[in-house]
This record gives C-alpha cells, sequence and structure tokens, in this order.
C-alpha cells in the first residue's frame, strides 16, 4: 500500500497543486447545515470514500469497514477504489465535487491544503492523543494537524538468512553499528552477491541522513537542511560501500528494488520497509529472512516513516460523519483487522502491543515509530527530491557535498 502511494510524481503533483487551485470556494457545500457546536457541515447526504488499493485484500478490507460504519450509523457511504488516485483526486477539487474521505500522502498534503481543499480537522479527532507524534509531525501543515494517519511504513535491515549462515554469520552478528554494517557487508560480498542492495533514492539513502543527525528539512518543513554536515557523513558513508563493491544499488544487480534482490538471491541485506514481507511472500515465498533495527550512525538510532492519511474534503457537506467514519477506521480494533488483512501498521500507540503479539518477527518496523522522521512535505518537494534521486544514481563518482547543496537551493525555492 504505501509502497506505491508514497510519492506523487512531479508531473502529477503539478497537475494536482494547479487544479486544486480552481477548486477553492466552488460552493460544493451549499445547502448543508453545520452539525451543533462542532463547526462541521452536516447533512444527509451518503459520503463518498476514495481509495489507492494496494489491491484486492486492502478494497475489500476498507470496503467492508465501511459498510458496517454506514449500517450502524445510518449515514450512507460508498467506497470507490481509484486507478489513478491523485488524478482522480485533482479531477474531483478541480470539478467541484470531491470525494469527501479520500487517501491522502504526505507529498500531496501542503499542495491541496495551501490551496484550501483540506479541512484541518485533526485536533477534533477524540483519539488524537494516541496516534504516534512522528505521525502527528507527517500531517501537519503551518502548525495544523490536517489528517488522521491511517497506518504507516518504516525502513528497516531485512537479512537472508541462508545467504547470512552461508558466510558464517550468527544473530550475534547482526549489526548495529554503521562500522558493524560495512564489516558484514564484507563478509557477505562473494561470488554473484553483494552484501547490500537497495534503490539508489532519498527514499532509502535518506534513512542514513536522520541515522547521522540530519534530514532534508527540519521537523515541520519550514527550513531546507539539505547540506548539513550531518548529511555529508551519511553520503560519504554510503558512496564508501559503493566504491568498496559492498553494496550495489538494485539496479546494478538487475532487479527492481532492493527486495527483489534478496529474494533472487542476489543479496545479502536491503534497507526496505514493511512492504516488502508481502513481495517476498509472494514471489519468493521460499526465502527465509530476519528483520533487524537499522544500524546507529554517529547521531543514533535512525529511519524514515511514511504514512497516509484519511483526508477530508473542507468542501464536504457532511464533514461531521466524515469525522466519525475516521474516528472508527482508526480505532485500534478497525486498524488492527486491516493489518491482518493486507499487512499494515497500526498508527495509534494502544494497537501496539496487539500488533507486536500477533507479528513478533516484525517488530523493528514498528519500533521504528519512535524514532523515525518523515519526508519533506513542502509544496513542491516531490520534484525536488525526483531530481535528488537522479543524482544520487551517480553518487559513487560524484561529490557528496555538490549534490546536497543543489537539493538544499532547490529544496528552499519551494519553501520562499
Amino acid at each position: 500500500m504505501q509502497r506505491r502511494n508514497r510519492w506523487l510524481g512531479a508531473g502529477i503533483l503539478a497537475l494536482a497543486s494547479a487544479v486544486a487551485l480552481t477548486a477553492c470556494g466552488t460552493g460544493f457545500n451549499s445547502g448543508s447545515g453545520s452539525a451543533s457546536g462542532t463547526g462541521l457541515t452536516s447533512s444527509k447526504k451518503p459520503l463518498t470514500v476514495l481509495i489507492g488499493s494496494s489491491g484486492p485484500a486492502e478494497t475489500t478490507a476498507v470496503t467492508s469497514a465501511v459498510a458496517s460504519w454506514s449500517k450502524s450509523s445510518g449515514t450512507g457511504a460508498k467506497v470507490l477504489a481509484a486507478s489513478n488516485l491523485d488524478q482522480q483526486m485533482a479531477q474531483g477539487f478541480a470539478s467541484g465535487k470531491p470525494a469527501d474521505v479520500f487517501y491522502l500522502g504526505t507529498g500531496a498534503l501542503a499542495g491541496y491544503a495551501s490551496s484550501g481543499d483540506l479541512l484541518a480537522y485533526g485536533d477534533k479527532l477524540s483519539n488524537k492523543s494516541d496516534f504516534y507524534p512522528s505521525l502527528v509531525k507527517s500531517f501537519t501543515y503551518n502548525g495544523k494537524f490536517y489528517c488522521a494517519p491511517k497506518d504507516f511504513s518504516t525502513l528497516q535491515l531485512v537479512i537472508n538468512k541462508s545467504l547470512w549462515q552461508a558466510a558464517g554469520l550468527t544473530n550475534a552478528d547482526i549489526p548495529t553499528t554503521w562500522d558493524q554494517l560495512e564489516s558484514v557487508a564484507k563478509k557477505l560480498t562473494t561470488g554473484g552477491v553483494v552484501g547490500l542492495s537497495m534503490n539508489g533514492q532519498y527514499e532509502r539513502m535518506g534513512a542514513f541522513m536522520v541515522e547521522a543527525g540530519g534530514n532534508l528539512m527540519n521537523a515541520d518543513s519550514s527550513k531546507a537542511t539539505a547540506d548539513s554536515s550531518a548529511n555529508v557523513t551519511a553520503l560519504t558513508f554510503v558512496k564508501k560501500l559503493l566504491n568498496e563493491g559492498v553494496m550495489k544499488y538494485a539496479s546494478a544487480v538487475g532487479e527492481g528494488d532492493g527486495g527483489q534482490a534478496l529474494g533472487a538471491g542476489k543479496a545479502a541485506m536491503t534497507v526496505e520497509g514493511n512492504w516488502v514481507t508481502g513481495e517476498l511472500s509472494s514471489d519468493f515465498p521460499t526465502v527465509k529472512y530476519t528483520v533487524a533495527p537499522l544500524p546507529s550512525g554517529p547521531a543514533g538510532k535512525g529511519t524514515l516513516v511514511y504514512s497516509n492519511c484519511w483526508g477530508i474534503a473542507k468542501d464536504s457537506p457532511n464533514q461531521a460523519a466524515a469525522l466519525k467514519l475516521v474516528e472508527q477506521l482508526t480505532g485500534a480494533k478497525q486498524q488492527l483487522a486491516f493489518s491482518k488483512a493486507f499487512g499494515v501498521l497500526p498508527s495509534i500507540q494502544s494497537a501496539a502491543s496487539a500488533w507486536k503479539s500477533a507479528n513478533p518477527a516484525l517488530v523493528p518496523f514498528l519500533d521504528g515509530a519512535t524514532y523515525a522522521q518523515g519526508v519533506p512535505a513542502s509544496k513542491g518537494s516531490a520534484a525536488v527530491l525526483t531530481d535528488f534521486d537522479s543524482k544520487l544514481a551517480t553518487l559513487a563518482t560524484s561529490d557528496p557535498k555538490t549534490i546536497l547543496a543543489a537539493v538544499q537551493k532547490n529544496l528552499q525555492a519551494t519553501i520562499q
């Protein structure tokens, strides 16, 4: 789910921003009233819920959950699984008839929020304090908590157990520091196997930046911090691994991502999110693997967090019902049901204990929420990250300072 929808492409983001601007003040909520004491619109109109589904399991689970709420609440509600979520959202806002509730990624938040298309309802949630703080930050824009995180993913270290054992390594050798990561990567690199492989993108290597004490922007995406010394340290370390030949990008070993490289036996370790579990079970069902926390860097533990939220349209004629639906969908019982159905991590802390009991081998992914940092969420940042990824493709032969200086300039421009 997150793997597919984490990022808006630069072109789609531009389209979304442009049409969203035209959608402001369309009057879609004409004829609706305000729910007493809430400041939210209320009407008898049914809700439309637009989702970007990872597949039949997710679509079925969300449709069933919404239908159950609809039956108990008496409010009509229909789920639509988008074929192109970003495009259909943009078209809905442009036409003045957006879905009432919808999946919204961090990359799209700033554009729609700045255009006045979103209801900033986060502070009205009865379960507001239950969400992980790192997720609340991801959906806070200009000081406003806009929408409830529906689930999340973090990056951790995934190890091919057969290749690990073949190299004579045991659980005691699982790396907890950068030096140890480099050491075991060397031991694992032999013949047609590379010790570590991942996609050559910020969306993976950014975890090393956090471990070094940096990231591309500050916590609320109000200031670019790409050219910090911490980020230079992180990319310099990754460049060293590349030049030593103990790390290769997934494309360099002929695979689409780190999970495929691991499953195909071309890499012994990868840095991936919890979506990799579905990929491995589907495409490489006989491969045994272990999930471990990413090794600590100079600043300690670190990882990136990816999430979508339940957005509510500001022009919805039934905001009050939409809020009640979101509260139901983000409750512990429902989130645990979603996790069982399609593998996501629950976004609320009260569900952690039950989830860990049901998924003991995947606990590092959930634990990462307490120290993870979000990705840039400023308007236009998606295009900057796309350009950054193209520069990282040549990291082995490029100067990290030069790369980061360009990113700093471009990110700062999105804020100004």
